[in-house]
């Protein structure tokens, strides 16, 4: 069974994951349309929602075989027993791996450090599948780490790998509103009610229902809350930006400044690993005007919208075959990809907080592009002479690119934002 996950076939099938995830969010946002629903997607939250998602997959891409990895070195020599392979032990591990699951999502909600993790997770104020797709590397090598408790405890890691396999895909389903409550269901698993609470910021809804898979560990443990009123989605203190970047710092940032604030080494630690409600929230507040100057409200136009979406069908076309080519691939190839992928979605990030300078990661993405294909047909001079004939055309396009992408007008200086 290990060979699944240390193969070396040139086809990497669980790329197909991907537009599998693309087919269920379609079929969403058709059911959202027919039930009058379609207020439940919102164009910006959902274009900067799937751009964490992709940035995960590809970085995790990477990174899967490195945690199966860990799993087995601690395995082979830390395990403190060996246990058979057994229908039994099956779903023994099931349960052992969502209770894991439940006090890493439960201290990634108490603790600041990890809750710097996880709260991207949080940021959209809506709820469906896009949001599933809000998980950041960081927080994958967070979780990774509570995992190792399993094979610890002398769980095969192929096993260990399997059932998070299962154990993922459940909850991809849970982030819908299109589902009600499920009668007995309810009383047994985590449902899309019980995880609406969850992302839910109503104060009677703050910190409840962590559990992944099974309700009872949030029954057990005292953090069980079923639905009543309508959740409203996304943090207390919500996020001013759809900035890609901003989204994964921001409360990096307001640590790192809390600390600044605060005299001893001692209060320093309590900070970094105190409670999130107990952070001054002020200091957001003054981040954001310190780092996101002159916030304007995006009311996109056509041409708007039909450029953000080319940008993401084309790094999910990207990420999809670097992935499903992934154990074949050249180092040049997902070099360029990767590249590609992360500008791009910069790029979404500043195209929603209607920036001036993304016209210069257009410059970027040039420069990748005639790189890689001058490398691969080993041509100096296609790199050279186009690149900068490119550059000298590009450069006086500018005012017409931004009237282009934002509508403003060519002869009309635009904002220095």
């Amino acid at each position: 069974m290990s060979d699944i996950f240390s193969s070396h076939q040139i086809l990497n099938y669980a790329a197909f994951a991907i537009p599998a995830f693309f087919l269920f969010l379609g079929l969403e946002y058709v059911a959202a349309i027919r039930l009058k629903r379609k207020d439940i997607f919102k164009f910006d939250s959902s274009i900067a929602n799937l751009s964490i998602g992709i940035a995960e997959r590809l970085i995790n891409l990477f990174l899967t075989a490195s945690f199966y990895g860990v799993f087995v070195w601690v395995y082979e020599n830390y395990a403190l027993f060996q246990i058979p392979n057994h229908w039994i032990v099956w779903i023994t591990l099931l349960f052992a791996t969502d209770l894991v699951w439940y006090w890493y999502h439960r201290l990634g909600h108490e603790v600041n450090l990890l809750w710097a993790a996880h709260i991207v997770h949080h940021h959209s104020e809506e709820f469906n599948y896009t949001v599933s797709a809000r998980i950041t590397t960081l927080q994958a090598v967070i979780r990774n780490t509570f995992w190792c408790i399993l094979p610890f405890v002398g769980f095969h890691p192929a096993m260990v790998m399997t059932i998070l396999i299962v154990h993922g895909t459940y909850s991809f389903f849970t982030h819908t509103q299109l589902i009600g409550k499920l009668g007995w269901f309810e009383y047994v698993f985590i449902t899309p009610s019980h995880h609406r609470v969850h992302h839910a910021s109503n104060e009677k809804y703050l910190n409840r229902n962590y559990g992944d898979l099974f309700v009872f560990w949030d029954k057990m443990f005292g953090t069980f809350q079923s639905e009543e009123e309508s959740p409203v989605y996304g943090l207390t203190h919500p996020l001013k930006s759809h900035s890609f970047l901003w989204q994964h710092l921001h409360y990096f940032l307001e640590l790192f400044y809390a600390s600044l604030r605060t005299k001893g080494f001692l209060n320093k630690v309590k900070i970094i690993f105190g409670k999130p409600e107990l952070l001054d929230q002020s200091i957001r507040t003054e981040l954001e005007q310190k780092f996101l100057p002159r916030q304007r409200h995006v009311n996109p136009i056509l041409r708007f919208k039909v450029y953000l979406i080319v940008q993401i069908i084309m790094v999910i076309g990207i990420l999809f075959f670097i992935s499903l080519f992934h154990n074949e691939a050249r180092v040049v190839d997902n070099i360029a990809g990767s590249i590609m992928v992360f500008v791009t979605l910069i790029n979404c990030g500043a195209l929603l907080e209607q920036r001036r300078w993304i016209y210069f990661l257009e410059y970027i993405r040039l420069f990748v592009i005639v790189a890689y294909f001058s490398y691969l047909w080993e041509s100096p001079e296609l790199f050279i002479i186009p690149l900068l004939s490119l550059l000298l055309l590009l450069w006086p396009l500018q005012k017409w690119y931004l009237w282009l992408v934002y509508g403003i007008q060519p002869n009309k200086r635009p904002s220095s934002t």
